[in-house]
């Protein structure tokens, strides 16, 4: 087994608690679902937000889900100027037989941009 990681982004409607959870648990559940992780596989999850989202951890949404024993961080992401605002992401590390190329990334609700890289930013 490998330990293999899941990225995922997702925006949030408002700096709300409300708002904030609503987005990373959705953002999580299809993370998880979308690479069939069983939670036992799971080594830890770390959660990163701009700086306009302040009002709750996103880590809290995933302990609400359940993962209470689950090694969980929170940091805030580095203020690019011009970067996705109201941006929570996600990265989920877990033991796996998957190859990399089978590792289904997730960006929802606007972050879908975040996986455009420059040189196709324009192109058909």
């Amino acid at each position: 087994m490998l330990c293999r990681g899941i990225r995922g982004a997702t925006v949030a409607v408002a700096n709300t608690k409300e708002d904030i959870t609503s987005a990373t648990q959705e953002l999580l559940r299809k993370m998880l679902a979308a690479n069939y992780v069983d939670k036992q596989s799971v080594a830890c999850m770390f959660f990163t937000v701009t700086s306009d989202l302040n009002a709750e951890f996103p880590a809290l949404a995933a302990r609400q889900m359940g993962w209470t024993d689950t090694a969980l961080m929170c940091n805030q992401e580095i203020p690019v100027p011009g970067s996705l605002q109201k941006c929570i992401r996600i990265l989920v590390l877990f033991n796996t037989e998957k190859r990399t190329e089978d590792i289904r990334h997730v960006y929802i609700n606007g972050a879908e941009v975040l996986r455009e890289f420059p040189q196709d930013r324009g192109k058909p």
